[in-house]
């Protein structure tokens, strides 16, 4: 049966979840994604708007497609310890391996083994960069619940994972989806409260506009000078909402990590230098994080980032590293070091 092959095939390329559901049209979620994108909430983040028709039209991308299926990669791993002194925080997706690298390649050898075991059936495959509306999927095919952070989650085991959508003109048998926040989250709102920023409009409604995961690695203008403190430490991405969902386990070197060595902490990624990422050139600095999600945010986001984090902390031996950040010849950097000055 193509179905338990397909979740054989899953778990040998390193794939923890694996679900499937029927692909129809309109596609999932997309009525939440047009209200999103009506409010504005998307930012600057144009190229949502563009790939919205074929969310909302899976067949464009894979003609013929009858059923989807949604994978799962678990990516928490234990935060190392606080060096304190003059660093910030990443998010743990970020301590590893790029997970678009990963997962596209095991994606890649799932699309040619259904290609090769099934002749005349084809396959489309995304994670994270096709018009694809990951999480909606998730929910559909029952490997999570969307809560009311927008995660998606497993309920009672992580929030932490990749998730990954291949399209194929395959009939798989449906999955069950799973009951939504009302049943999972009742009536839980730490992930909504513990926000610095406010960013939940409602449950389930995120607006990226305040949103620190979006300010700090998408956004590529200057931080609004109101949202500034409210960053405290994070100088790429947020987990906030993560750590404090109950479904999430409260140590991760007790139960429940991931297995994946490729995402497990590399050296220095998980609690950045602020003082070295502000006087390491931008091209030194793109050269550093090749290969890592970090390299996102572009040397000039992070410099920006690093500059107001150590504008909220406030210790005066941030001043040489400012000094040098303060003559960056982008806009964007030396107004934010000359932020952080003015707080010390």
């Amino acid at each position: 049966m193509p179905a338990e092959a397909l979740r054989s095939k899953a778990s040998e390329l390193g794939f923890d979840r694996i679900r499937f559901t029927r692909v129809a049209v309109p596609g999932p979620g997309i009525a939440d994604f047009d209200r999103f994108l009506a409010e504005g909430r998307q930012a600057d983040m144009v190229y949502l708007a563009r790939g919205r028709d074929a969310r909302a039209d899976p067949t464009e991308l894979l003609p013929g497609a009858r059923s989807a299926i949604v994978l799962g990669v678990d990516y928490a791993w234990p935060r190392p310890p606080d060096p304190g002194g003059l660093t910030g925080k990443v998010a743990c997706y970020a301590w590893g391996r790029d997970y678009h690298n990963l997962i596209g390649k095991r994606l890649r050898k799932l699309v040619r083994h259904v290609r090769q075991t099934w002749p005349g059936h084809d396959a489309y495959a995304g994670v994270d960069s096709r018009p694809l509306l990951e999480r909606a999927w998730a929910a559909e095919s029952g490997l999570a619940f969307l809560g009311k952070n927008c995660c998606a989650i497993v309920p009672g085991e992580t929030s932490y994972l990749f998730l990954a959508v291949v399209l194929t003109t395959l009939d798989l048998p449906p999955d069950p989806p799973r009951a939504g926040p009302s049943r999972h989250c009742g009536s839980c709102t730490r992930c909504l409260d513990v926000c610095p920023t406010k960013a939940f409009t409602a449950p389930g409604q995120l607006d990226a506009r305040r949103c620190i995961s979006y300010l700090t690695i998408e956004h590529r203008g200057s931080i609004a000078p109101e949202l500034r403190p409210l960053l405290g430490r994070w100088v790429f991405g947020c987990d906030d909402c993560q750590e404090i969902c109950p479904h999430n386990p409260d140590d991760l070197t007790l139960r429940g990590h991931s297995k994946q060595a490729d995402l497990a902490p590399r050296p220095g990624h998980a609690w950045l230098d602020l003082p070295w990422v502000l006087q390491t050139s931008d091209d030194d600095l793109s050269r550093h994080f090749l290969g890592s999600p970090i390299r996102r945010a572009h040397p000039v986001g992070l410099k920006r980032n690093a500059a107001l984090v150590l504008g909220n902390l406030a210790d005066p031996t941030a001043r040489p590293a400012l000094h040098v950040a303060e003559r960056h010849p982008d806009p964007v950097v030396s107004d934010a070091a000359r932020w952080a000055l003015d707080r010390l």
